[in-house]
């Protein structure tokens, strides 16, 4: 039989909105899924000034879109109500019954400007708006029920005043209510209630440890299989991801798990219907997980490389970061995305990039980025166990080294945001550094040391927050300082950290705070070039001792 739903979801947009990728990416998944969505497209012809045929070939989304497999799609005259009610009745059983999505194009008109700023007589002539205001179904419906013996015109204008009276009320109602005061700007960036900074997120001093050492990939993989296993609501999706897509070629392959095999043996483990494939389309991706965590669920989903993060930004930076603050308190989206992230692999310019200030830049984001396999366990638990919107950044140059495997921490080991690890102490230089660019710091300042340059190299582990009290005594203690990040120099992370240093420990300092970075280009396919844009052992050891010399 059907099946039924009760719940179909109503998506609303604009005839102009149906321009942008994410629209064509959102059908794409309701039609490939069969979800039960109704799209509502209220077309009045104008996005602020540009007309429809501007944005739309021929001038009609619903034609556009009529070759979706399974999404029902019918057009109405937005301005008849009862036309309007009996479609959108269509629309909503279709979806309820579990027949696919549906969407409807109403033809509707704009019987005012656009905004405050907007004119509309600039670009739309007298009798075209004449015309739309002919249609407007505020005038044409009463008309049409006292026509039809369902109200007189005493009703109509009692039904008006009483409108009129509601909207009046409600206006002096919010006109009386308090403004919010200064103090609250702060609430509800992150959770008030979550903090992955405290001390319930700091088991790294006890892990039980088990097995042979092994790699960031391992146990990145075994953090995710724990967390999957203690809580049902987590998901993990994106592109390649899963074993297989096609679930009948379970046991007669090996599987995928992910371009780097970070999720290998999930679906396996835990089904497709919790760990699946995404289309190639990073805005899905990522506006799918909100709105799964919106309604209680743990996505932890995969951007397959950083370098293709950004058509997922808007949806990160303008939803995913402001959805707890906007709604002061009483939405969240506490999402885990993880990333590959930056070069030293040969990969050139478009699987070398870095760029995490983009995203420390933005409040409400949480933006994570080990250094080796045991930090990238912890760490990541306490991503998926905090309520907040984490970015998770794994180096892919350190998910096979050697000097950075690590035991089996067991499944509750933990490390607290904004806890800096001190690699290696020292008296003389302090170097603040973090992901790939850890190792090369440490093997430098082992080289110094036999010349009398004691280096202290401390990994900040999370970049925002970071640990501002571990940073700033090291400085105190040594009265130099680089710092050092894999980003091109200028703009770069660590022109934050850097500043921080100059504003509060300047009494302290014996010398300019120094930064060590990729050069102001882009990597390079060639290895001489990729050499000579990053970061080198040989960049930091030049650096010790220029700073030591000063």
């Amino acid at each position: 039989g059907v099946q039924t739903c009760a719940l179909p979801i109503l998506v609303t947009t604009g005839e102009g909105q149906t321009s942008e990728g994410e629209f064509y990416e959102s059908l794409s998944t309701a039609s490939n899924l069969g979800l039960p969505i109704v799209y509502l497209v209220e077309d009045n012809g104008y996005a602020i000034s540009v007309p429809v045929e501007v944005n739309t070939p021929g001038g009609s989304i619903s034609e556009i879109v009529k070759g979706f497999p399974g999404l029902y799609v019918q057009q109405v005259d937005g301005c008849d109500f009862m036309a309007s009610y009996e479609t959108m009745q269509r629309a909503v059983q279709h979806a309820r019954e579990r027949r696919g999505p549906a969407l409807v194009h109403a033809r509707t008109i704009r019987p005012y400007s656009h905004s405050l700023s907007d004119d509309e007589v600039l670009y739309r002539p007298a009798e075209e708006r004449e015309s739309d205001a002919a249609r407007d179904p505020i005038a044409r419906f009463p008309e049409w029920l006292v026509a039809q013996g369902h109200a007189t015109e005493a009703d109509i204008k009692r039904i008006q005043d009483e409108v009129d009276a509601e909207a009046l009320a409600a206006v002096d109602d919010a006109l009386a209510q308090p403004q919010p005061g200064a103090e609250t700007i702060h609430f509800a960036v992150y959770s008030p209630d979550v903090d992955p900074t405290g001390e319930q997120f700091d088991t790294e001093d006890d892990p039980q440890f088990s097995g042979d050492p092994t790699t960031m990939v391992d146990l990145l993989n075994a953090c995710m299989k724990d967390e999957m296993r203690r809580d049902p609501r987590i998901l993990v999706f994106g592109e390649d991801v899963a074993d297989v897509s096609r679930e009948q070629y379970l046991g007669k392959v090996k599987g995928k798990g992910g371009v780097f095999k970070v999720t290998w043996g999930l679906q396996k483990e835990f089904g497709g219907t919790r760990v699946y494939n995404s289309p190639l389309a990073e805005a899905n991706i990522v506006g799918r997980a909100i709105g799964l965590a919106h309604r209680g669920f743990k996505p932890v989903v995969e951007i397959q490389f950083f370098d293709y993060i950004w058509p997922a930004y808007m949806q990160l930076r303008d939803e995913l970061a402001t959805m707890r603050w906007r709604s002061n308190n009483h939405f969240s989206a506490p999402v885990v995305v993880r990333t590959t992230y930056g070069g030293y692999i040969r990969g050139a310019i478009y699987h070398s990039q870095t760029g995490a200030s983009l995203f420390t830049h933005c409040p409400g984001l949480r933006v994570v980025c080990p250094s080796n396999a045991l930090d990238a366990n912890g760490l990541l638990r306490t991503a998926i166990r905090s309520d907040d919107p984490v970015l998770f950044l794994e180096h892919k140059h350190l998910y096979r080294q050697t000097y950075n495997k690590g035991q089996y921490p067991g499944p509750n080991y933990m490390i607290p945001f904004g806890k800096a690890r001190i690699v290696k102490e020292g008296t003389d230089v302090t170097v603040v550094t973090y992901g790939a660019t850890v190792q090369r710091a440490f093997v430098a300042a082992r080289e110094v040391a036999e010349r009398g340059i004691n280096v202290e190299v401390i990994d900040l582990r999370t970049l925002s927050p970071w640990d501002r009290e571990t940073v700033f005594n090291s400085v105190k203690k040594t009265s130099r300082v680089i710092v050092a990040y894999e980003d091109s120099e200028s703009w770069g992370y660590g022109a934050e950290i850097a500043a921080r240093i100059a504003d509060e420990c300047f009494p302290w300092l014996d010398a300019p705070v120094k930064r060590v970075a990729s050069t102001d280009t882009f990597v390079g396919y060639a290895p001489q070039l990729e050499d000579a844009i990053l970061p080198q052992v040989s960049t930091f050891v030049s650096a010790y001792e220029s700073i030591v010399g000063y």
